[in-house]
């Protein structure tokens, strides 16, 4: 698998590259106390100091906060963007955080906000429904209107005034209305609610909001996956062989490129949200232009590993034919990489201005197209092995261009401001805050590829199978996923405007559709175990075994949907940490040491290694279970009122 195709983003999730056994982080923003550190914010005031252009309207013009004031309580100084990469097998030791509470928002968000917090109030009562309303109708309302009692009272000022009242209504957000549902109503009516306790929700409620949040994200992510899996899908019916080497080439190239791209491109969530929130957007534009440059620098030592691949490769993995396909597939991989990078890059700036579709139209573009050219390039064509990798590498220099039209045709295109020769200076405070990312991407994804790294000293039948089950795992696992990045929003836009009860409902919503999933993937795959390899591969030796592992795989699922949630709650409640350290420990201290006892020192080959990860999950889930269950929401609640305070 290839993984050009993993990007990010929200509904646009980003999803990073992806091998089968690639360990995927969701990582989008940086911990949002990096927004505050005198890094970023130096950097911004040297950029606004150099800069000589026009602020750009006011604050009702670049973010639309002019008519809606930020109230202690009001969702929107909590408000997430829940943008992620794309965690391909599993994420447990996860780092990544909403977009923090100094983060500045579009237009469309505040809506957004607005809106979310006008339904809760109707729900409770406290404000008029807008269903009753918009059920009469246009007809209804016109025929009471000009009836004969209507035309009769048609001098009433009362009357008058009420009518005009009405018609605002429906469009709240088009104008400036005078009726009760206005935002700077709606902002007082919360206040005034929260305050007084009388904010609550249900599991109804909420399991739809998590439905509506989720689905879109659940289809991004499969979308994302299936550039890679059409890899797999293609090179699989023609070896064994040839199946190992995209795993290995694929693990090589997110190590020791897709993911170093996404670890310093995640300097671009702090950066650019503060450039946009400064009143001179080009600035985004700027900080846009800076991390291509660094990352074309950053391309030459990545270019030079992969051409060298086969050697590289042929030092650690035993069969020689696997790394010499596997450097191959690399060498083709380098026309790939400037555009992966610079893919990258714009998804974050989209995203500063809260643009989150833009990954989602390209991705319904890119998907079909780069499984049409793998299949034609492979088999059509008659390219063979070589097709896959050219496939990939067309589909990521595609993508960027895709974006590129994006913005300059549809939208994006006012925080651009031409090329600047400020983008060839001030790159220390990127870089410093760039390197965290990078650290914590990588050690997420070397711990699963050490699996597939492993396999590759079982045999060419066990890795070519390692590479199936990580990719099966691995789209049963899109599903859970996202629905965990939907509840830590939620959960943490509760937590921020001090509903600790509606929080707790949620996270509880959440953890029941974990539980759901997590029995719907069990029972899909201990099912078709003997028909899901057929779809990879036409190897007999290699459909055995996948077949005879896939019941482990499948009792897994629980405790995979269940970790992945409990991380994302953790997400919301502002404590993400737990969620590493639990999760290095489970896999690092527990699930690797295992996995060789088992595999290796046992001779339980691939099982022994697929024991640990699954005995790690299941350790995630238990912990992390039993911290949420004990946490206390009120304290959640003070915490989150604390760091709003301190920014």
């Amino acid at each position: 698998m290839t993984d050009p195709h993993h990007q990010t983003q929200y509904p646009n999730t980003e999803a990073g590259p992806s091998s089968h056994g690639v360990r995927h982080t969701l990582i989008s923003q940086l911990e949002s106390q990096f927004v505050s550190l005198p890094i970023a914010e130096d950097a911004i005031a040297r950029d606004l100091e150099d800069d000589t252009s026009d602020i750009v309207g006011s604050d009702d013009e670049s973010s639309g906060s002019s008519t809606i004031r930020q109230s202690e309580f009001s969702m929107l100084k909590t408000y997430r963007r829940p943008s992620v990469v794309n965690p391909g097998t599993r994420s447990t030791a996860t780092f990544a955080t909403s977009v923090p509470e100094r983060g500045f928002l579009s237009r469309r968000e505040r809506e957004a906000v607005v809106d979310d917090e006008r339904s809760l109030l109707e729900d409770n009562d406290l404000l008029p429904h807008r269903s009753r309303r918009q059920s009469e109708g246009m007809s209804s309302r016109l025929g009471k209107k000009f009836s004969i009692s209507g035309l009769r009272r048609v001098h009433s000022a009362t009357e008058e005034a009420s009518a005009i009242e009405e018609a605002s209504e429906n469009t709240a957000l088009l104008g400036e209305p005078s009726g009760g549902n206005s935002p700077k109503t709606i902002n007082k009516k919360w206040d005034e609610a929260v305050a007084a306790g009388k904010i609550h929700t249900t599991w109804q409620r909420e399991a739809k909001v998590l439905t509506k949040s989720s689905a879109p994200l659940i289809l991004t992510f499969l979308l994302q996956y299936s550039l890679p899996v059409a890899s797999v899908f293609t090179i699989g019916h023609i070896g064994k062989v040839e199946l190992g080497a995209v795993s290995l080439a694929s693990m090589t190239a997110s190590i020791t490129g897709y993911a170093v791209y996404q670890g310093l491109a995640t300097s671009l969530d702090t950066l650019c949200a503060q450039a946009y929130g400064s009143g001179r957007p080009h600035l985004v534009g700027l900080q846009l232009q800076r991390m291509l440059c660094f990352l074309m620098v950053v391309t030459v030592p990545i270019c030079i590993i992969w051409l060298f691949g086969d050697e590289i490769i042929s030092l650690i993995v035993p069969e020689k034919e696997t790394a010499r396909l596997a450097g191959l597939y690399l060498k083709i991989l380098i026309t790939g990489a400037p555009g992966y990078a610079a893919f990258e890059a714009g998804k974050r700036f989209l995203q500063a201005q809260g643009l989150f579709s833009a990954t989602t139209y390209i991705l319904l573009i890119c998907a079909p197209l780069n499984a049409i050219m793998n299949y034609t390039f492979v088999w059509v064509f008659e390219w063979g092995f070589i097709g896959a990798p050219i496939a990939v590498a067309v589909t990521e220099n595609i993508m960027p261009l895709l974006l590129f039209l994006y913005v300059y045709f549809i939208d994006g295109k006012q925080c651009w401001g031409g090329f600047d020769r400020r983008a060839l200076k001030n790159w220390m405070p990127m870089i410093k805050l760039a390197l965290p990312g990078l650290v914590m991407v990588l050690a997420e994804f070397l711990a699963f590829e050490i699996l597939t790294l492993s396999a590759s000293w079982l045999g060419t039948t066990p890795l070519a199978a390692q590479s199936l089950l990580s990719t099966i795992t691995a789209i049963t696992f899109q599903i859970p996923f996202p629905i965990s990045v939907a509840a830590s929003t939620r959960v943490a836009n509760l937590i921020g405007a001090t509903l600790s009860d509606p929080a707790k409902v949620a996270a509880r919503v959440a953890l029941v559709f974990a539980c759901v999933v997590g029995v719907m993937n069990f029972v899909l795959l201990s099912t078709l175990r003997n028909y899901i390899p057929q779809v990879f591969t036409n190897d007999p030796d290699v459909i055995d075994m996948v077949s005879k592992l896939l019941p482990l795989c499948s009792a897994f699922q629980l405790f995979d949907a269940l970790a992945t949630n409990c991380n994302g709650i953790l997400r919301g409640l502002g404590r993400q940490e737990i969620g590493g350290y639990v999760g290095l420990f489970a896999y690092y201290v527990v699930g690797l040491p295992i996995s060789f006892g088992l595999g290796f020192g046992a001779h339980w080959g691939l099982f022994g290694l697929w024991t640990g990860p699954a005995l790690a999950l299941g350790i995630v889930s238990l912990i992390e279970g039993i911290f949420i269950y004990k946490t206390s929401w009120e304290r959640a609640v003070q915490d989150a009122h604390k760091r709003n305070a301190m920014g």
